[in-house]
């Protein structure tokens, strides 16, 4: 593997248990060791954070949060401080114009000679009467970064259409899991009585899973439908649980809650599994899924899936309300879902996985060193 022969800084604004797990991972890469800065969420994130790294370093930011909505903005108070203390050789912000505090850490940096990576998602289309205004306002901000890491290849179009360089916009797919460490399970030819169809993730309105609720009852007797019937499994636990669990009683009763299970507890599950379903956005137990080698159903969002999610190894919702029309075919040939499970386990294993994210950091990162800024 590649290495970073100096001192990585990475400024996020809360550090999720997924990341904290990637942030280790980079700094077994660096010779001169990573430090992560980040704050705590607010309470209406619903986001789960980890306090603590087992190898890189972790400083805690005092976030202090302004106004709501789309109007939000997030001061982060120590950061000076921070970077005077590890004396980085490399930055890596996030490349959010929200955080207001990402400007005087490039500032600090450029003035000691050394080089800030910005790490987003990617510029949406901007629409509305200010989108000029707000489309200068994002290129100002982005050409303050020597060079952009993004999440997919349509991030990458996204700010190469902004004018900045195409040489220095790196992909790196979001990686929430390692490399699969077993072989790819072997599953029957042929469904073992009723196909299994499995959720797991937080219980929250934005993963649609009534959508999923309603698919699996419509294919059970709609019009022109084949009685599947699908086992189906959601596993997790969250604020809309309850909710869940009287609307599966009322039109599809069979459905499991097992609840929130995790680690080895969630194999067995993974195992049993025909098709995995995320009918709304979010969801980090996709890649999980796809290491037991099974094929995928997630609605679209931001970019972040699309080299996830493909046409050879599963489907992209372009509304919850075709969930029942994509479920009908996925479950109705058995030997295309075995083939497209597989290229789910192909993908994890050589193409986006938590080592191959390192990598591709690691390598943006040797191509900045402290002569080589714009």
């Amino acid at each position: 593997m590649i290495r970073f022969p100096g001192r990585l800084a990475v400024q996020q604004r809360v550090l999720t248990p997924y990341r904290a797990a990637f942030f280790d991972a980079l700094a077994q890469a660096c010779d001169g060791g990573l430090s992560v800065f980040a704050g705590l969420p607010r309470p209406e994130d619903s986001i789960t954070t980890s306090g603590t790294l087992n190898v890189a370093r972790f400083t805690t930011a005092r976030n202090l949060n302004l106004l709501r909505g789309s109007f939000y903005l997030c001061y982060q108070r120590g950061l000076l401080g921070w970077l005077t203390d590890w004396n980085p050789d490399v930055l890596i912000v996030e490349a959010n114009q929200r955080y207001l505090s990402i400007p005087i850490a490039v500032r600090w940096m450029k003035k000691h000679g050394r080089p800030v990576l910005g790490w987003g998602l990617g510029v949406p289309l901007f629409t509305g009467p200010l989108s000029s205004l707000r489309r200068t306002r994002m290129i100002s901000f982005l050409d303050q970064f020597d060079a952009l890491i993004t999440y997919s290849r349509r991030g990458a179009d996204e700010y190469a259409a902004l004018g900045f360089l195409a040489d220095r916009i790196f992909v790196a797919p979001n990686a929430a899991s390692p490399r699969p460490a077993s072989p790819l399970p072997l599953r029957p030819p042929t469904f073992d009585g009723k196909p299994c169809v499995l959720f797991v993730g937080r219980l929250q309105a934005r993963k649609r899973i009534d959508k999923l609720l309603q698919a699996c009852a419509a294919l059970s007797g709609g019009e022109g439908l084949t009685k599947i019937q699908p086992r189906l499994v959601i596993m997790g636990d969250g604020p809309e649980r309850a909710n869940l669990e009287r609307l599966a009683k009322t039109i599809y009763p069979s459905t499991e809650f097992p609840g929130d299970k995790r680690g080895p507890e969630l194999a067995p599950y993974f195992y049993s599994a025909d098709l995995f379903v995320l009918p709304g956005t979010g969801g980090l137990a996709v890649q999980e899924a796809m290491s037991y080698g099974l094929p995928v159903i997630m609605g679209q969002g931001d970019g972040t899936n699309d080299d996830l999610v493909r046409l050879t190894n599963g489907w992209q919702l372009p509304g919850p309300e075709t969930l029942t029309e994509v479920l009908q075919v996925a479950l109705s040939d058995v030997s295309r879902l075995r083939a497209m499970g597989a290229e789910s386990y192909r993908i994890v294993s050589e193409e986006i996985n938590m080592e191959r994210m390192v990598e591709i950091f690691v390598g943006a990162v040797n191509q900045l060193d402290s002569k080589d800024t714009r």
